[in-house]
């Protein structure tokens, strides 16, 4: 594990220690130990005119703290998930995969109907105007379908005010991404896009200026400090430093915002999706850790103090089966106001609210 950085501060040794210490055979029992804070809040996301849960993409707060985004992807036709409709499931549906709730799980806004083929991550801005990844495949996009590899930028209500990436079209160029996961937006407006969800993807971060410009770009395929496998989540700290999940890597990096590398984690698992509180928290949600990809880590949401990178509370997800690579349980987590956790789930096709009991 690298601790490149670390000197800054005796807390931050603490965070690679237990890196370090969780390393060895048995240790995520200091991850794990103790009963969960929290408890499930049965059916709070209330979908409009009947319709059915599809699988969910990331979720995140709205600045105001009174409302939450999240991506719900288009096809809602139960549980039945299939190769043939995982990867594309908004390719020839009209329902809006961008939706608003309030704390109450009632939709108060949608919008983006047919412009994306397999939405993916959200983040919205300190203006309220929302930010969209279209992480769909190569070989899920349908000949000459001009959607797919692209951001969008919305207005609070939808209207589309920008588009990065080259329609329908994969590239590593500045002006082009490769299936890019997640964005996040610095409070200087400034927009960090994770590129991109494959193992063997361009495998960097990519920065703009609010309305588009290339600033920089870091990160190549690799293990390395600085080099990832499917960067899968970007999420930024009351610090201004940047969270990477580099979910194949098993592994967490924090870099500031001109890509310098400051530590790396593994205590959160095989990370799918990364948030923070208002109280220096970080929240980690892991939806892979199987006895395939990351044998003798649990599914669910690890919980833990965001300067130290010491995990204090964990929410398994009890449903999984770990001898099945399919994905279960949160893949994306946001946090509100009240410290209650919203967990975004794509294969079980749940958004699920936990709140916390002590």
């Amino acid at each position: 594990m690298s601790i490149r950085g670390l000197n800054a501060s005796p807390a931050a040794w603490i965070g690679a220690l237990v890196g370090i210490a969780l390393l060895t055979p048995g240790a995520e029992l200091l991850a794990q130990s103790g009963p969960s804070p929290y408890r499930l809040v049965d059916d709070w996301a209330q979908l409009p005119d009947g319709r059915r849960m599809g699988a969910v993409g990331k979720v995140t707060m709205d600045p105001d703290g009174e409302h939450v985004w999240a991506v719900i992807r288009c096809d809602a036709r139960g549980f039945d998930v299939t190769p043939s409709r995982f990867g594309n499931e908004c390719v020839d549906s009209d329902l809006d995969p961008v939706i608003k709730f309030d704390l109450d799980g009632k939709v108060v806004e949608s919008f983006g109907s047919g412009l994306f083929i397999w939405p993916h991550g959200i983040d919205v801005d300190p203006d309220g105007n929302v930010w969209v990844t279209d992480a769909v495949g190569s070989g899920n996009i349908p000949d000459g379908d001009q959607r797919g590899h692209l951001v969008f930028k919305f207005s609070p209500t939808g209207d589309v005010l920008l588009r990065l990436g080259t329609p329908g079209m994969a590239g590593s160029g500045r002006d082009s991404f490769n299936s890019p996961s997640d964005v996040v937006v610095a409070p200087n407006g400034n927009v960090f896009i994770a590129d991109g969800h494959n193992d063997n993807g361009n495998n960097r971060v990519m920065k703009f200026t609010s309305d588009g410009q290339f600033i920089m770009s870091w990160g190549q395929t690799g293990y390395a400090p600085g080099e990832f496998r499917a960067l899968h989540a970007i999420e930024m700290d009351s610090r201004g430093r940047i969270f990477v999940g580099d979910r194949s890597n098993n592994r967490v990096q924090i870099f500031d915002q001109e890509g310098t590398h400051l530590a790396t984690w593994t205590q959160f698992g095989r990370p799918s999706g990364i948030a923070f509180d208002t109280n220096g928290q970080i929240f980690v949600a892991d939806s892979e850790s199987d006895n395939v990809q990351n044998p003798g880590w649990e599914m669910g949401i690890r919980i833990g103090d965001a300067e130290t990178g010491w995990v204090t509370d964990f929410i398994v997800y009890q449903w999984g089966d770990p001898s099945v690579i399919l994905g279960n349980g949160a893949e994306f987590v946001a946090v509100d106001r009240d410290g209650n956790i919203y967990g975004g789930e794509p294969v079980p096709r749940n958004l699920q609210k936990y709140v916390r009991v002590r």
